[in-house]
């Protein structure tokens, strides 16, 4: 009986521990960087870091979207994704954006491939492009 009770609780801690471990690895944040003056992107960074990864999302997810497409002077700066949760909180596609340093350089700018746009303000723009980058948002 207690080898019974001791194999049932073994299991239990193995499914918990690999339901936990299996939310780890899904949150990162994927970042590339253009390349010279054309729309061309190349791998910059992985962001891993559970607290920069919900950082980020939360910032994005939080900031004030307006629903309109907007022509920007300039290609993005960099492109980000990140898994992105259904509203039943399984994982559904992944949440794709294009970031501009504004011509101040004291924001960022985020378009979706959905038409919604925002500009950060600054603190969350610093934030934001610390996490992304891991450099100071000065230009």
């Amino acid at each position: 009986m207690k080898k019974i009770i001791l194999f049932l609780s073994l299991l239990i801690v193995l499914l918990v521990t690999s339901g936990c471990l299996d939310e780890i690895i899904e949150q990162k944040i994927t970042i590339q960087k253009r390349t010279g003056e054309e729309n061309i992107f190349e791998d910059f960074k992985e962001v891993t870091k559970r607290k920069q990864v919900k950082k980020a999302i939360d910032i994005v997810k939080n900031a004030t979207w307006k629903n309109e497409k907007v022509e920007m002077a300039s290609y993005a700066d960099y492109q980000f994704q990140f898994p992105s949760k259904n509203s039943n909180g399984s994982k559904g596609k992944i949440a794709s954006y294009l970031l501009w340093i504004s011509s101040n350089g004291e924001n960022l700018e985020i378009v979706t491939d959905s038409d919604r746009y925002v500009k950060l303000t600054k603190q969350d723009s610093a934030d934001l492009y610390d996490i992304l980058t891991g450099e100071e948002l000065i230009k």
